[in-house]
């Protein structure tokens, strides 16, 4: 069984940009599992379209009520813009 690290990232396409006056709420989709994940609080001034690549970074989480993974949002030069736990 392959075990993933913090340092793995997986590539994903940008769905869906939700833009409010501070953030932009971003849905993307991993491009191997169609997995989709929301980020509600990436920065609004960001440069972000709909089809863009961004990647998904996952650390496992324990004991944080049902949930099971931290995941963060990274770009293409590997700068954090979001997490979230799923």
């Amino acid at each position: 069984m392959n075990e993933i690290r913090e340092t793995d990232r997986f590539e994903c396409v940008v769905l869906n940009i939700i833009e409010n006056l501070m953030w932009k709420g971003i849905t993307v989709e991993e491009k191997d599992t169609k997995g989709r994940v929301y980020f509600g609080r990436v920065k609004g001034e960001l440069d972000i379209k709909e089809g863009d690549t961004l990647y998904l970074g996952v650390r496992p989480t324990y004991e944080v009520e049902d949930k099971t993974m931290k995941v963060f949002l990274y770009d293409a030069e590997d700068n954090k813009l979001d997490w979230t736990l799923v």
